[in-house]
């Protein structure tokens, strides 16, 4: 099968957390990059990486890659590239760029000469003067980095962090990628108890379900690639159907998202039946500050609200402090939370086991991670006399 190389795109801070996705999907040939993993595989990658890639942003193929100092070389070096071998005949194709630290810094400049050497490049191959970009959509990227210039078409179209079941949001809304990223670092498994006490519109509950059962976060989309020609139909039925044959959906999973807003509760509700997770998860309406289980060894992951946004540091600041002592409470619970004050653990009374820096949305953030006791290990049974 065809040999491709792709470029799974990464929110800064989830490089790592991505290509460890990657390799678990059997890919081992693969670059970490600031804000992306490369790696290469056959064809039928491009829709196993969109359907179960929980944390990449989105998929894209890499067309080339080299450097380019002057509008001459950019036009030439784009025009070389094989085209053709991706692109049909009728082919939609816009061109979309961005540069950084280089010489062709005009990226309305380098987007028109991509787009002109795509089409001198097509115009070899189909011979035709005019294309009229009325089939497949293929859009093109030209990034500029220090002056390399890599070509890349994306495979995904929308976001992978839109999996189809969140249609109403909150006024500050957490991605479904990064929620996953929360959860894949907490390292929880589906044996153990999860609550998200600010679960908002249920983003974090929805991904823990999924991720408990093994549901590709992609199973309920469509992808812009799906209409290649070049990718064959059978391929695209094998990825979805190996979805449905990996997935457990017999898997308990005992997952608890609590918040005080009853409106919001209902969207979660709503949000988490459209995922088919609905009977994975208890939505209740509750005041962090009246947290209380006698469960052990559980996991609480959250995305509380924080100064950028919402605005009010003083009250923020007291929340924070409240949340300490309920915490401490659960004192073989495991924590991980996720905010931009840097003040936090001051105020939570806490030193974290370990702080990772990321980016929600534009917003510079901290994932503070307190590590609970570990549960004992089941009394091994004695053989029978």
């Amino acid at each position: 099968m065809q040999k491709v190389e792709l470029i799974a795109t990464a929110t800064f801070g989830l490089e790592a957390v991505v290509a460890q996705e990657v390799r678990a999907l059997g890919y081992e040939d693969v670059k970490v990059d600031n804000g992306k993993v490369t790696f290469t595989a056959d064809i039928s990658a491009i829709p196993r990486a969109n359907l179960w890639l929980r944390t990449a942003d989105r998929v894209r193929l890499k067309m080339g890659e080299f450097r380019a100092t002057t509008f001459d070389e950019l036009f030439e070096k784009t025009k070389a590239l094989p085209w053709s071998d991706w692109l049909p005949e009728n082919a939609a194709f816009p061109v979309e760029g961005k540069s950084v630290k280089s010489t062709l810094f005009s990226v309305p400049d380098c987007q028109a000469i991509v787009k002109k050497a795509v089409v001198e490049s097509l115009k070899k191959t189909y011979k035709r003067d005019w294309f009229e970009e009325q089939g497949p959509m293929y859009k093109i990227e030209v990034a500029l980095l220090k002056d390399v210039a890599t070509l890349t078409i994306d495979t995904s179209g929308p976001g992978l962090h839109k999996r189809g079941y969140r249609g109403l949001i909150g006024a500050a809304p957490l991605k479904e990628t990064m929620a996953a990223a929360m959860i894949l670092l907490s390292r929880w498994k589906p044996d153990r108890i999860l609550m998200d006490p600010f679960c908002g519109s249920g983003t974090i509950p929805i991904e823990a379900a999924l991720i408990g059962q093994n549901i590709a976060p992609g199973m309920n989309r469509e992808f812009v690639s799906e209409s290649w020609p070049t990718i064959p139909k059978t391929v695209w039925r094998e990825a979805r159907a190996e979805t449905h044959d990996l997935a457990r959906y017999d898997q308990k999973l005992e997952i608890i998202g609590t918040d005080i807003d009853d409106e919001i509760l209902r969207v979660a509700r709503r949000n988490a039946a459209e995922a088919g997770v609905e009977d994975q998860i208890h939505f209740q309406r509750m005041d962090v500050r009246d947290v209380r289980t006698k469960r052990k060894y559980g996991y609480l992951i959250c995305n509380p609200p924080y100064g950028e946004r919402l605005g009010d540091w003083k009250q923020i600041s007291r929340l924070y402090r409240d949340m300490g002592e309920v915490f401490s409470a659960l004192d073989t619970w495991s924590f991980y939370v996720l905010t931009s004050d840097e003040q936090f653990e001051k105020h939570f009374g806490r030193t974290a086991s370990k702080k990772r820096k990321l980016y929600n949305g534009n917003i510079k953030v901290d994932y503070y991670q307190f590590f609970g006791p570990k549960p004992p290990r089941p009394a091994a049974v004695a053989p029978d006399a």
